[in-house]
């Protein structure tokens, strides 16, 4: 288990040197490393308190795991969707945003809380006793 880790740590290694590299490639490296720092700040200074504070408040709700899973099911949703969504101007190929995306998301939003509501609400008629 030892070698396995060791191993894994030099392919980290191994892959840090070669994204270095890239960057340094590039003809803006700053940038990068801006929008590098940016998202870590993000990441560490909202996403993740907010995370946990969703989950605090989720603890003492009776049906918690239908509740988690509704949340890790829209936060994918909007995690893939939202590139797109707040990706300004035209896109380049017409054919990439054909569609209203904000829609359509709050819509697949919706069904998501409706499943969740609706798998709810059939376990309790379910567990009624007769």
């Amino acid at each position: 288990m030892k070698t396995f880790r060791y191993a894994l740590g030099a392919l980290g290694l191994l892959l840090v040197a070669i994204g270095g590299r890239l960057v340094a490639g590039l003809p803006d490296p700053l940038g990068v490393l801006v929008w590098l720092g940016g998202a870590l700040v993000l990441h560490d200074g909202v996403i993740a308190p907010l995370v946990l504070a969703t989950g605090l408040l989720v603890a003492g709700v009776p049906a918690r795991g239908l509740v988690r899973g509704a949340l890790i099911t829209a936060g994918a949703l909007v995690l893939v969707t939202l590139p797109a969504l707040l990706r300004p101007g035209a896109p380049v190929n017409p054919s990439a945003l054909p569609l209203p995306y904000g829609r359509n998301l709050a819509v697949v939003l919706a069904v998501v809380g409706a499943v969740a509501a609706a798998t709810w609400l059939l376990r309790r008629l379910l567990r009624r006793p007769g």
